[in-house]
């Protein structure tokens, strides 16, 4: 069998658990077939071996799929279908049995196919991605014999195995690459379900950044002294709804979208028609795809015949050569302002990409702070190589695609404090009235050339509609909506530089009165 990730079939399903859209792949099919007919020649199976089964070339339809992964949600006791081990509940031959974290996102379906006289068939592994209210499945191509030592992983009476042992989950996987390309795929398929298809902003201030990880990281190479605004490499899907983009110092939140929006199933057909051809993903970035079916491609883009072109690469550059980095990130922080007990602060953030560079050249990005800057967790796009780390080899080589993309992605702890420092109150002075004071410490410890862009404090009222409040800040404005009060402390186009400051907000907010909502009688 081939060792590139091929997909079998993808399923999507609504929040009621049916199918709004599928799609399988003959041609994989068929590689899946004769391979399970290779296998069960070359084995001597006898009747009574309970994992004959395991192995048959047996594809769901939509009905049938639909009926086995609501089954398997009551089965693993989880509503979202993750295997999560519940006591006097899990069984063998469960995804929970197994007792894996790996089984919440990679699961396995009993399927009974009503054609084959009732038979029970084993679906493994199905790679389950949930985004909005839908979820998406995607069934890679693996060896039968992978296949059937999971089978045979479900059913060992110690439930599950430790790490590290030859017939562990861990070691399964290592032998199955394709499952990576699987994940791939459906992430893909979701950005464009929720209309998250815009290529991430390039955006490099010639002011430094607030205490950016990224200086640390790159031991300050200068990057920050370019300056310029790079453009997407195609329109994005008229539909899709773009994330707000921040320059650098800004904090952004990165809220999860709902799948209110609905399903456009045109845009996925051609989507995984061009991206995924006879089921081998050759390009899941929506904006070349888009590109390549607006443009097509001219005779400028072919390579000379020494140069291999990757697939996630369709078009080539030619012009001035540069490359602009810039950096996203969010501080998460807890502030008690109590002795004790310690804040916690960690930092979480991207760094994007865009390369302009003639032909296919590997870049080499050096990491020299990576130990410093206490990094926690790192992932790479798919075009660049694993990093080696050592006294002397901190580096991350990768072929940039054309266009703005995410290089990197982070979590570490961070080393300097918090940009804004201080403590709330809030006591609620009768039923419908509450005291609330803010003390706040903003760029305590920052100096020159650090600045602060903008600082918005947000108080949110989910529950209650606020009529008024009474209050004047020391310094900033202050706006009102219907369930929250915006404190404006820092207006976007007013920085703060090379000082600390102190700013105060005490006042009082009335809501309008408590309304119980009555449910109906069931």
């Amino acid at each position: 069998m081939p060792s590139s990730c091929s997909i079998r079939a993808l399923w999507i399903l609504n929040s009621l658990d049916a199918v709004v859209l599928s799609r399988k792949f003959p041609v994989v099919e068929k590689q899946w077939r004769a391979a399970c007919k290779t296998m069960n020649d070359n084995s001597n199976n006898t009747e009574e071996d309970p994992l004959k089964h395991t192995v048959s070339p047996f594809l769901p339809n939509d009905a049938e799929l639909s009926s086995a992964f609501a089954e398997r949600k009551k089965r693993e006791g989880s509503l979202r279908g993750y295997g999560i081990r519940v006591n006097n509940q899990s069984v063998k031959g469960s995804d929970s049995w197994v007792d894996d974290p790996i089984t919440r996102h990679i699961i396995s379906i009993n399927v009974e196919s009503k054609v084959e006289g009732g038979e029970n068939h084993l679906l493994w592994p199905l790679i389950l991605h949930l985004r909005g209210s839908y979820v998406i499945l995607v069934l890679p191509l693996v060896e039968p014999v992978h296949l059937k030592a999971y089978a045979k992983l479900c059913r060992k009476s110690d439930c599950g195995n430790a790490v590290g042992v030859d017939a562990s989950l861990s070691s399964i996987l290592l032998d199955t690459p394709s499952i990576t390309g699987a994940f791939m795929v459906a992430h893909a398929i979701g950005d464009i379900i929720v209309g998250d298809v815009v290529d991430p902003e390039v955006v490099v201030n010639a002011a430094p950044s607030v205490g950016g990880l990224l200086d640390s990281l790159t031991g300050s190479i200068g990057i920050t002294g370019i300056s310029s605004r790079a453009k997407p490499v195609a329109a994005p899907v008229a539909s899709a709804t773009p994330s707000g983009a921040a320059s650098i110092g800004t904090l952004t939140a990165d809220t999860p979208k709902l799948g209110s929006r609905p399903l456009d199933k045109d845009t996925l057909r051609n989507f995984i028609s061009s991206a995924m051809p006879f089921g081998t993903p050759l390009d899941l970035n929506y904006s070349n795809i888009f590109a390549i079916k607006a443009n097509g491609f001219s005779s400028s883009d072919l390579l000379p015949a020494d140069f291999k072109q990757p697939a996630w690469k369709p078009y080539l550059f030619k012009g001035k050569q540069r490359i602009l980095f810039t950096i996203n990130e969010t501080i998460h922080a807890a502030l008690y302002d109590r002795e004790e007990i310690s804040d916690t602060i960690s930092v979480s953030g991207q760094i994007n990409c865009r390369a302009e560079l003639e032909g296919l050249p590997d870049v080499s990005l050096p990491l020299p702070g990576l130990n410093k800057a206490h990094v926690e967790v790192l992932s790479f796009h798919p075009c660049a190589q694993v990093p080696e780390h050592g006294a002397d080899k901190q580096a991350v080589m990768f072929s940039p695609p054309l266009g703005n993309f995410v290089l990197v992605h982070y979590q570490a702890n961070c080393g300097l404090g918090p940009p804004i420092k201080g403590f709330y109150q809030l006591s609620m002075v009768s039923e419908d009235e509450g005291a609330f004071l803010f003390k706040l410490h903003l760029m305590e410890g920052y100096k020159a050339p650090l600045t602060m862009e903008f600082c918005t404090v947000t108080m949110p009222f989910p529950g209650r509609r606020v009529v008024s409040f009474d209050g004047t800040p020391s310094v900033g404005a202050v706006l009102t909506t219907e369930h929250s009060i915006e404190w404006k402390i820092i207006p976007i186009g007013r920085s703060l530089s090379g000082k600390s400051i102190e700013a105060t907000f005490p006042g009082t907010v009335r809501f309008a009165p408590w309304q119980i909502q009555r449910l109906p009688f069931l």
